[in-house]
């Protein structure tokens, strides 16, 4: 399948010059769903020893600088229109961290933004808005010298503060003892004060090593959808699962799926801090973000129009453009399979029509294994904008599109995740999906001159009269399916 590559877009590129890593990620032009075309990085630990020197890592600045001067020619020669390059907060404490910078100036040609803790924190929040836009409780962003906290709900930002919590801090400060290390999180943690307004809220967890935290978590629960973004845990399962991590030694880490070498001798820090967070908290639910700061640079950069789609429904317009047959046949799809769910609520709207944009684009997948990799797809695709559970409706909305069956191991999992009601009702999507493209060959224009409505018992399917496209022998089989998820009568009249 093709991904979103339209010649009118140019890449846009975001280098952030982080205490742990240096990283460019290159997104496919200035689109509401930043998609990444390139994302890279490269681990040089600038912030490593800067508690103890006050300077950066003397072994890490040769490395960075590397680092950089490739990720600055590799942005060039993919002809990026904008390169934003940020520095953070190692780059921001050290001494020598101006001279280091403009050193990174000299060698390359770039202007450096050197972010204050608020821009930082600021960037973070909007990374994590930019995926979620009804985000609601407190973001906190763990790098290697840093953690922001910061207040979001309702596409806001309230209040926010930087503490000098990053991992590299820590690993330095605690010299491997649990106890220091707990007393210094709670030192620096106990003069903000806003924690506690996240409580029966969420907090949603930003930052390399809380990834590599729920990689571990996923492959514990043997969990259906390996999908990081959006991944999210009930506060008291959070507590006991990040607890447990917390205490677990290095070695015994390294072994555990999931989790990278390089990781490793961070996480039990990681975990530690993400334990009093919630603790201090009390959130409804920990959410796991992939989208931070860089996202929120892209996100900020947006001309205010394009601030306010919608992420999932913007991608999937996308998708449906790039690789399907007729992608305006989506929208003639959510029209005439409306009467099937009369009390449906905005949300479930927004998912159905998600479905229908995305319904046709496997077109080019071998028949045999369509419905499979449709579901696969949609399952792990980089969408914005989706819990798990609705992730999982969404790839079952579309497979069953293309088979009523469930004999895909996977396909079990992830209907686990579902309600009895939500499974029906993405069967009938599913269902209403198949007649509707049989129906009409996928072109536009024919389903608007049929009509479906459903009564007590029957559910009708109105054909106009004497037109040879709409033959229902040839899809009088796919209605009765759409009708028997429904439990109804299949009807069809001519008008």
């Amino acid at each position: 399948m093709t991904l979103l590559s339209p010649n009118h877009r140019k890449p846009i590129g975001v280098l952030d010059i982080g205490s742990n890593t240096i990283r460019l990620v290159v997104y496919d032009g200035l689109h509401r769903t930043p998609l990444a075309l390139f994302n890279e990085k490269a681990t040089c630990a600038l912030g490593a020893g800067l508690e103890s020197t006050g300077r950066l890592n003397p072994d890490g600045v040769p490395m960075a600088l590397a680092a950089i001067e490739r990720f600055v020619h590799l942005a060039r020669a993919m002809k990026v229109e904008r390169l934003d390059v940020l520095a953070t907060a190692a780059c921001r404490d050290a001494e020598d961290g101006p001279a280091f910078l403009q050193e990174v100036e000299r060698r390359t040609g770039i202007t450096i933004a050197l972010l204050s803790g608020e821009e930082e924190a600021r960037r973070a929040a909007f990374g994590v808005l930019c995926s979620m836009p009804d985000a609601d409780g407190i973001v906190c962003d763990l790098g290697g010298g840093s953690l922001e906290l910061v207040m979001v709900s309702g596409m806001e930002i309230g209040d926010f503060t930087t503490v000098p919590l990053g991992v590299l801090r820590l690993l330095e400060n605690s010299h491997g003892l649990r106890q220091r290390a707990q007393d210094m999180m709670e030192d620096r943690l106990k003069k903000v004060t806003f924690l506690p307004k996240a409580r029966g809220r969420h907090l949603y967890a930003v930052g390399g090593s809380w990834r590599t935290l729920a990689q571990a978590i996923i492959a514990q629960l043997d969990y259906p959808i390996h999908v990081l973004d959006n991944f999210t845990l009930p506060y008291a399962q959070a507590l006991k699962l990040i607890g447990q991590i917390s205490r677990q030694p290095v070695r015994s880490l390294e072994k555990m799926k999931g989790v990278s070498r390089r990781r490793a001798p961070q996480l039990p820090l990681a975990a530690q801090l993400l334990e009093v967070l919630l603790r201090k908290a009390e959130p409804e639910a920990l959410v796991f973000s992939v989208y931070g700061m860089r996202e929120g640079q892209f996100y900020l950069s947006l001309p205010e129009a394009m601030r306010d789609g919608d992420p999932l429904l913007s991608a999937a317009t996308e998708w449906a453009r790039a690789a399907g047959r007729f992608p305006e046949h989506g929208r003639e799809l959510m029209e005439w399979m409306s009467p099937l769910f009369p009390d449906e609520t905005p949300h479930l709207a927004r998912l159905r029509s998600a479905a229908c944009l995305l319904g046709d684009i496997f077109w080019d997948e071998h028949p045999d294994y369509r419905a499979e990799q449709a579901f696969l797809k949609v399952l792990r695709l980089p969408f914005m904008g989706l819990n798990h559970t609705d992730r999982a409706g969404l790839a079952l909305a579309v497979y069953h599109r293309y088979s009523s069956e469930e004999e895909v191991p996977l396909v079990g999992k992830a209907s686990a995740l579902l309600t009895a009601d939500r499974i029906r009702r993405v069967r009938t999507i599913g269902a209403a999906l198949r007649l509707g493209h049989t129906i009409s060959g996928g072109a536009p224009g024919l389903l608007a001159r049929t009509r479906l409505e459903r009564g007590e018992t029957t559910l009708m399917l109105g054909l106009p009269a004497g037109d040879p496209i709409y033959y229902p022998e040839l899809f009088g089989k796919r209605f009765e399916r759409l009708a028997s998820e429904l439990g109804l009568t299949p009807k069809i009249v001519t008008v």
